[in-house]
């Protein structure tokens, strides 16, 4: 299955759901989660599972002043 991750292209070899991707990606906590566009509750990401071409956007907050 191809899906993208930040812009780039993966192959999963099997379905998972949007938190196994994540998890796979080293995703570090406090980060939000689009897919296709759509914010996806953090209490959703294990149901979620992924579709051929989704796009996961993952979004971490910057500090600055």
């Amino acid at each position: 299955m191809n899906i993208s991750y930040n812009g780039q292209a993966l192959t999963l070899s099997q379905p998972q759901s949007l938190l196994e991707v994540i998890e796979a990606q080293g995703a570090k906590a406090p980060f939000a989660v689009a897919l296709n566009g759509q914010f996806v509750p953090r209490s959703t990401l294990a149901e979620q599972r992924l579709q051929e071409g989704d796009s996961i956007e993952l979004l971490s907050p910057i500090q600055g002043g």
